[in-house]
């Protein structure tokens, strides 16, 4: 099934083309039908399988068809709830992008900044609302949000809202606003958390789950890599000189180690951005931008990175460190091989952190693939690392070689 067969309007169809989205993916060809008939979907699905655009395309064509039966004209009728800003921001984007030739508006909300200029845009008024939920909750307390026509509500990301202690203020924006309407509830991951949440929000909603043995996308090929710590930042800067023309986003497990890194690449001539929660909100959407933009080609991260972001054509995501949940070996991945675009997936695997690598195959129900290196191919990559003052192997080697004092 294509698109063009969906009964949606011609405008959003044309623009599809446009954008190059021609057949659905699984989650869209399993939600939209159900979305456009207005009933509630709870949905299950891995990151990277499409899932914004399942709900976006529908939920514009929702609001076409309320906006020519009722009139309603910068009423906010849709709201959307995300755990983060950069999601926030990559929703409205979507919804902008699908929605270009559309007369729909789309205004996003999120904390950490000035209220005021979010107070002025819902004044101006718009038909959908992205927003996380704390500045939502403050803005409706202060009179300045109305949310009384609301006729579908959206959580995306679900489980995350749930792990950021998100579940009051859920619970509480659902009494404020009306009792029918249309919800679609979004989630990664599955427990009796999330289900209890769910049954809450949702009522008689049809379940789509997309559940493989191996939850990374089926787009993503992965593998482990057996490399000691104090040697990966030698591996990192053979990868990213091995393949000079592509994007590398790096998962490291603290802010502090993300820098470490970052200065690690730069000694070595390799440019690098740090993004962590102790940057500032307004740098941390610059420098998405420039890695989006192709303008920075290598991006080292915290575990910030990795829900929500979409980066068109991501290469390779490395695991410098395993992560900690093994949840978020799915998430990080996931950042690759997003739709129907193949993606590389790399982890550098330490002999500390073998039970947390126990954890990630147990958790994605196989064994990770083995990148195999043999021992000359492993010290080749250390002896060939341009940063002698910390390659100690290295000058070692140079000072027990008679003939490199000769030539």
């Amino acid at each position: 099934m294509k698109f063009e067969d969906y009964p949606i309007d011609q405008k959003i169809k044309d623009q599809l083309k446009v954008l190059g989205f021609n057949r659905p993916t699984d989650i869209q060809y399993r939600a939209i039908k159900h979305i456009l008939d207005g009933e509630d979907v709870m949905a299950v699905a891995q990151t990277g399988t499409g899932k914004t655009a399942a709900f976006v395309i529908p939920t514009l064509d929702n609001l076409l068809k309320a906006q020519k039966r009722n009139r309603l004209f910068r009423e906010i009728q849709c709201i959307v709830l995300v755990p983060t800003r950069e999601l926030a921001l990559q929703i409205k984007e979507v919804f902008d992008q699908i929605g270009k030739n559309l007369e729909l508006k789309t205004i996003v909300l999120f904390g950490g900044v000035e209220q005021n200029p979010q107070i002025n845009a819902l004044k101006k008024g718009a038909e959908i609302l992205v927003s996380t939920p704390g500045r939502m909750f403050d803005l409706i307390a202060q009179g300045h949000l109305d949310v009384g026509n609301v006729k579908t509500l959206i959580l995306d990301e679900a489980d995350l809202m749930l792990d950021l202690g998100f579940n009051q203020d859920i619970k509480d924006i659902i009494k404020k606003i009306p009792k029918r309407k249309q919800t679609l509830f979004f989630t990664a991951t599955i427990n009796k958390k999330i289900k209890s949440l769910a049954y809450d929000v949702v009522r008689a909603a049809i379940r789509i789950q997309l559940s493989p043995q191996n939850p990374v996308s089926k787009n993503v090929h992965h593998a482990i890599a057996h490399i000691e710590m104090d040697d990966k930042r030698f591996f990192l800067e053979n990868m990213i000189k091995e393949y000079p023309s592509a994007r590398f986003l790096v998962f490291a497990r603290t802010k502090v180690r993300v820098e470490r890194i970052v200065k690690a690449m730069q000694r070595v001539g390799i440019h690098a951005e740090a993004l962590h929660g102790g940057i500032a909100q307004g740098d941390r959407f610059a420098l998405l931008e420039r890695f989006r933009k192709n303008e920075n080609k290598v991006l080292i991260t915290t575990d910030v990175a990795s829900r929500g972001i979409d980066i068109p054509n991501m290469e390779y995501v490395i695991n410098y460190d395993l992560p900690d949940h093994p949840e978020n070996y799915i998430h990080r991945c996931g950042r690759t091989g997003r739709g129907n675009v193949v993606g590389q997936a790399l982890s550098f695997c330490s002999q500390n952190e073998l039970s947390l690598l126990d954890s990630i195959e147990a958790y994605i129900g196989e064994e990770v693939a083995q990148y195999e290196l043999t021992a000359a191919e492993y010290k080749a990559i250390l002896f060939d690392a341009e940063d002698p003052h910390f390659n100690w192997q290295k000058l070692i080697e140079e000072n027990e070689d008679p003939d490199y004092w000769t030539e």
